[in-house]
C-alpha cells in the first residue's frame, strides 16, 4: 500500500482529468449541441429512468461520477484501503476534488468574462464623442 501522501497526490492529480472531461462535456462549445439535445430528452422522455440518463450529460456533478468511476477502472486507483472499500473512498473523493475543481475555474471564467465586459464598455466609452 502507498503512503498516505502518495495517495493524497495521486488524488489531486487523477481529479484534474476528472474535472477537465466533466467540465468540457457539460460546459464548453464543442458539445453543445448533443449536451442541447440530452437537455431536451432529459425533460421530455417518457420513462424516469430515461430523463436522468439524458439529464447527466448535462450536469457536470452528475457526469463527474461516472467519469471517476472509468478513472477508477482505467487506473485501480484505490484510497486507504487495498480493496473494494479503497475504490468506494477514492471515488466519492475524486468526485469531490474534481468539483472542487470545477468550482475554481468557473469563478476564474467568470472573472474573466466580466473583466472583459468591463474593458469593452471602457473602450467604448472613450470612443464614443462627447457632447
Amino acid at each position: 500500500m502507498k503512503s498516505i501522501g502518495e495517495q493524497v497526490v495521486g488524488l489531486l492529480i487523477l481529479a484534474i482529468p476528472v474535472a477537465s472531461i466533466s467540465w468540457t462535456v457539460t460546459h464548453e462549445e464543442v458539445f453543445r449541441e448533443p449536451r442541447d439535445w440530452c437537455a431536451k430528452h432529459s425533460k421530455v422522455c417518457r420513462k424516469l429512468f430515461e430523463r436522468k440518463f439524458f439529464f447527466l450529460f448535462t450536469c457536470e456533478y452528475c457526469f463527474s461520477h461516472y467519469i471517476a468511476a472509468l478513472f477508477l477502472i482505467i487506473t485501480r486507483y484505490q484510497l486507504l484501503f487495498d480493496d473494494w472499500r479503497g475504490y468506494l473512498i477514492a471515488g466519492f473523493s475524486l468526485v469531490w476534488v474534481a468539483n472542487f475543481y470545477m468550482s475554481i475555474f468557473g469563478r476564474v471564467r467568470l472573472g474573466i468574462k466580466r473583466e472583459r465586459i468591463e474593458i469593452e464598455s471602457s473602450e467604448k466609452a472613450v470612443g464614443e464623442p462627447k457632447d
